[in-house]
């Protein structure tokens, strides 16, 4: 607030309401949410900010887009550093061999394996789509 920066500013505020809002959801007043929660719904805020710039760039909206991609940027300094396509290759042949998956029938149990693995640190739509080039 002090840089006078408003936009940060703007993000800021918005990701601390998001908080609250979800601590109220959980237990009301007294409920004190955990780091991992925090994670959670900072991942929730880049999410929809990552739908929003899909949807503008579709409609031409290109004003809308670069404010996005700027809120993005700056709720991405606070999530954990995202594991590469490699890695993710890496995890979805371990947990094939572990789980034994050999169709797209089975992708639910290799999801199942794999998500509380890459958490946090990888996207769900990226992963997914590794698991069906493996499995097909």
């Amino acid at each position: 607030m002090l840089a006078r920066n408003e936009l940060k500013t703007s993000v800021l505020r918005m990701l601390l309401s998001a908080i609250n809002y979800y601590e109220i959801e959980k237990g009301g007043a007294g409920y004190q949410a955990t780091e991992e929660d925090i994670l959670t719904v900072t991942q929730n805020q880049a999410k929809q900010r990552r739908d929003s710039i899909e949807q503008f760039k579709t409609a031409g909206r290109q004003e809308l887009v670069d404010k996005e991609t700027k809120e993005l940027e700056f709720l991405s300094v606070y999530l954990p550093q995202q594991m590469s396509e490699e890695e993710i290759t890496k995890l979805v042949k371990e947990a094939i061999t572990q789980t034994g998956a050999t169709s797209m029938a089975d992708m639910g149990k290799l999801m199942g394996a794999l998500m509380p693995k890459v958490k946090g640190k990888a996207d769900g739509n990226l992963v997914s789509s590794i698991v069906k080039q493996n499995l097909s």
